[in-house]
Order: C-alpha cells, then sequence, then structure tokens
C-alpha cells in the first residue's frame, strides 16, 4: 500500500491510500480520486517529505500515523486502509443484517409461493402485503420483466454455517 499527499485544484490538501502507484495512476485517469473538500477529479500528489531511517535509528522509527476510524473494534488497531476497510464492511454487514431483520419481522414468509403471490398482488387479485420467500433466479427474472419489483433478500456469510 503507498499513502499519497494529494492537492486538487482548489488547493485542498488530504492524504489516500492506493493498492500501487499504477493503482493510483488509473483512478486518477478514470477521474476516481476526488477532493473530499470539494469533489474535484483534478487531483495531483503532492509534495511528500520521504520517511527515511538511518542506521543509528534503525528500530526506532516511529510508525506514519493510522487513518482515522469511527470504531472501537480491536481490529481497528490494524494498520492503514485494511482496518479502516474492515470497520466499513462490519458496518455494512451490520446494516444488512439490519434490513434482513426488518424484513422477515414484518413480512409474510411465503416459501416457495413467492413468485404466484407477488403476481397476484401485482395484477390485483390479492391485497398487497409485505413477502418474501424463495425463487429461482428464471422466477425473479420474469417476475422483474413483468414490472413487478423483487429483490433478494440479503445473507452474509455467516448466514452460511
Amino acid at each position: 500500500m503507498i499513502r499519497y499527499a494529494l492537492r486538487c485544484d482548489q488547493h485542498h490538501e488530504f492524504e489516500s491510500w492506493f493498492q500501487s502507484s499504477s493503482a493510483y495512476e488509473s483512478q486518477v485517469r478514470r477521474k476516481l480520486v476526488t477532493c473530499p473538500i470539494c469533489g474535484s477529479a483534478k487531483v495531483d500528489k503532492a509534495i511528500m517529505a520521504p520517511r527515511i531511517v538511518g542506521k543509528k535509528g534503525r528500530g526506532r522509527a516511529t510508525p506514519p500515523p493510522e487513518p482515522a476510524t469511527t470504531t472501537t473494534a480491536p481490529e481497528a488497531t490494524q494498520s492503514g486502509s485494511t482496518s479502516l476497510m474492515m470497520a466499513q464492511e462490519r458496518e455494512l454487514r451490520a446494516k444488512l443484517k439490519e434490513l434482513r431483520d426488518h424484513i422477515v419481522k414484518n413480512a409474510d414468509n411465503v416459501g416457495e409461493r413467492f413468485a404466484n403471490e407477488a403476481r397476484a398482488m401485482h395484477y390485483g387479485d390479492k391485497e398487497h402485503r409485505p413477502i418474501y420467500g424463495e425463487a429461482s433466479p428464471e422466477e425473479a427474472k420474469s417476475l422483474i420483466d413483468e414490472g413487478i419489483e423483487v429483490s433478494p433478500l440479503p445473507t452474509l456469510p455467516e448466514d452460511r454455517n
């Protein structure tokens, strides 16, 4: 991982981590690197002082500061963007679990009858109500082709255990 000091065309300075220098170049070309202050995609590397440790100072250099995270989980103490990514992944998983739990609590599980129940409600044969259930990929595509809004119920890796 490489940390670059960056500056936008509005002279805002910020830092960002990249997998490699070529990853940075690729993301800049595709305008994926933007200023967090103004949103400008006109970003260049700013001058950075290199971290050089002499022979006498080896083993005693202080590590570079870590990016700030908003988590108190033990994994947040790991280095660089890995811990930030892990914190973001945990937050996303928690939100997906919360969404799934809300659906399960507030909707009827119609099981394998899902496609038929969804069609019946869509065409006015049954009263609308929140439902969830099972549908094959072909059934789900068919429902979508008919203009019936469906989406998969979020599943997480720990659900497969």
